[in-house]
């Protein structure tokens, strides 16, 4: 079993910049890769970013690219999404998830969630 606990969402204006935490606990030893994916009301569940959990490979949406970093301090197990210039579309509830590979849709595991709100 792992155990995701994410913080720092929040309300920001159009522009402006949020960095998640992903606080990981458990059987890490297994984990293969970690990503954030985001489900906003009405809308198809989306896979923003994910990286292998060891380093040597990324992936973000198209949606995301070149503003969203995904990072991992392996000291503290921390997993991070760093958001800059947000947009409203960017709106929406953000998991951190644990998947089987970095390119797969289909997570292992994931948290409670943290809402992010992009106001105009």
């Amino acid at each position: 079993q792992v155990q995701l606990v994410e913080s720092g969402g929040g309300l920001v204006q159009a522009g402006g910049s949020l960095r998640l935490s992903c606080a990981v606990s458990g059987s890490i030893f297994g984990i293969n890769a970690i990503g954030w994916f985001r489900q906003a009301p009405g809308k198809e569940r989306e896979t923003v970013a994910a990286r292998s959990w060891r380093g040597g490979g990324t992936w973000y949406a198209d949606s995301v690219t070149g503003r969203f970093t995904i990072s991992r301090d392996n000291a503290k197990n921390g997993v991070y999404l760093q958001m800059d210039s947000l947009k409203p579309e960017d709106t929406a509830v953000y998991y951190c998830v644990v998947l089987s590979h970095y390119r797969a849709q289909t997570p292992d595991y994931w948290g409670q969630g943290t809402q992010v709100t992009v106001s105009s």
